[in-house]
């Protein structure tokens, strides 16, 4: 089994960015629990990071028929990006979308998610545990359970 994890644009500033909303951790340490998380659980994972839309884009498109389930941290594209909305339907590959902070309780443009339309679930507000129960769930929800 595989999962591609897609983080989007300022997680590589984890630790730095916000640290009130988004934790003290950086991104080192969450790309170390997502890679632990996939090999206690035999999951083959393929981290990503980008800053550019067309570039998540361009991953998601490269999946197709590579991995068996996304993970996707859209970031603020969450809120804007219908070119990642359309990537994850054409590939059709079960998504779980993941936000460090709850975004529901935040600002009032924060409150739509184009990309979770493409997913099956969303974990939001747990910070960096919200990674963990994505990749458990994922897998679950994979083989059938």
């Amino acid at each position: 089994m595989k999962f591609l994890i897609i983080n989007g644009p300022n997680i590589n500033m984890l630790g730095l960015r916000e640290p009130s909303v988004y934790g003290a951790q950086s991104y080192a340490a969450l790309q170390e629990l997502i890679r632990s998380t996939c090999a206690e659980n035999g999951i083959d994972c393929e981290l990503f990071q980008s800053n550019h839309e067309g570039a998540i884009v361009d991953k998601i498109q490269q999946a197709c028929g590579r991995a068996d389930g996304i993970i996707i941290n859209p970031a603020a594209y969450t809120h804007t990006s219908i070119a990642i909305l359309d990537a994850l339907k054409a590939v059709s590959i079960p998504a779980v979308e993941v936000h460090l902070s709850d975004v529901k309780s935040r600002e009032a443009f924060r409150q739509i998610s184009y990309v979770g339309m493409a997913c099956v679930k969303t974990y939001m507000g747990l910070g960096f545990d919200g990674y963990r129960q994505a990749i458990l769930f994922l897998k679950d929800y994979l083989l059938g359970g």
